[in-house]
């Protein structure tokens, strides 16, 4: 596992697993992908929060991670931990629901607006600012539940200006509730209140997927008028 991707993910770990503990939940801690092969744990588990970039998965693994969704398990991550992990998975981009495609401009400042203010991840999260990070330009799944969103200025490619993004999503893989992130370039990004509240509770509702009534239905946004 690369450098960065260690930093990021030491940052979720020191901040938030013990915020687990403390909720009685037992931690495993993995830095190879062997893991979704092993039946027995993935059956075992509530909840992945995953942070791998890039790379390549094996049809063993892969079948074990989806298949592990499928039947139950949440799945949670940020930035390009889910968001750009497997770019010959298909079948992994259709459980995401999302794939990063470009980042203009590279480190910049954006604003993020919450477009669903009633939902239990951003109810009483405020529009904000966040700075000196990745704007993440991303190929989205239209029937996603989009939580936060974003503008493109257009100030690195003019053609996009004008372009909303969606920045924080969740959604159903079969039963297993999904939860998306995009902002998380540096471990400094989960210092901002708004990011670290929205992505907490992201991993609280995920991890419920086995033992809460499903709450999502699609709402196609191309749906005929």
């Amino acid at each position: 596992m690369e450098a960065g991707k260690v930093i990021n993910l030491m940052c979720l770990l020191k901040k938030y697993p013990n915020g687990l503990r403390k909720k009685s939940a037992l931690v495993s801690v993995s830095d190879s992908l062997g893991v979704y092969a092993n039946k027995k744990l993935m059956d075992s588990i509530d909840l992945i929060i995953q942070y791998w970039t890039m790379g390549e998965i094996s049809e063993e693994q892969s079948k074990g991670l989806l298949s592990a969704i499928k039947n139950g398990t949440g799945l949670v991550g940020c930035h390009g931990g889910i968001g750009d992990s497997f770019r010959n998975n298909t079948e992994y981009q259709y459980m995401v629901g999302g794939q990063w495609v470009t980042h203009p401009g590279g480190k910049i400042n954006y604003s993020v607006q919450i477009s669903d203010k009633e939902d239990p991840v951003t109810k009483g999260v405020s529009d904000f600012e966040i700075g000196n990070t990745e704007q993440y330009y991303m190929h989205i799944d239209p029937n996603v539940k989009v939580l936060a969103i974003t503008t493109f200025s257009g100030e690195n490619d003019n053609w996009i200006k004008g372009a909303v993004m969606p920045v924080v999503w969740k959604k159903y893989h079969d039963k297993g509730r999904v939860f998306y992130l995009s902002i998380g370039h540096n471990p400094e990004d989960f210092d901002h209140p708004a990011v670290w509240t929205m992505l907490t509770r992201g991993i609280d509702w995920a991890s419920r997927s086995k033992y809460e009534k499903r709450e999502l239905k699609l709402s196609p946004i191309y749906s005929p008028q």
